[in-house]
């Protein structure tokens, strides 16, 4: 489900930044290039449709990421479990070595008379 967000995500801010890039600063936008005023759909209806489509993008994007935050599911380390909940009876954990000093070695084996 979280890549399916994901795509549908990811297409809808490609189809923003195509959107935002026919919109001029200022409001001049796509209406400001036709010269011959009223076609089919007239230079104030296509302001007012890049405009919708502009926000309909931008809150289809924030719907859909929150979506997708809800289907991420978050790992639970086990390990973090147990080591909050001590169990009974349980032996004292050795000392840890202090980090710099060398470890412990074995005495090396008495040497043997050679014949």
């Amino acid at each position: 489900m979280y890549i399916f967000l994901s795509i549908l995500i990811v297409i809808a801010s490609i189809l923003l930044m195509g959107v935002v890039l026919i919109q001029k600063s200022k409001g001049g936008g796509l209406a400001s290039d036709y010269s011959s005023g009223n076609q089919y759909l007239g230079y104030r209806k296509t302001t007012d449709f890049i405009e919708k489509a502009t926000w309909g993008l931008a809150i289809f994007i924030t719907v859909m990421s929150i979506c997708a935050s809800f289907t991420v599911k978050t790992p639970v380390n086990v390990s973090k479990i147990e080591a909050a909940a001590p169990t009974p009876n349980a032996a004292a954990p050795a000392p840890a070595a202090v980090p710099g000093t060398p470890a412990a070695t074995p005495a090396p084996a008495p040497a043997t008379p050679a014949n």
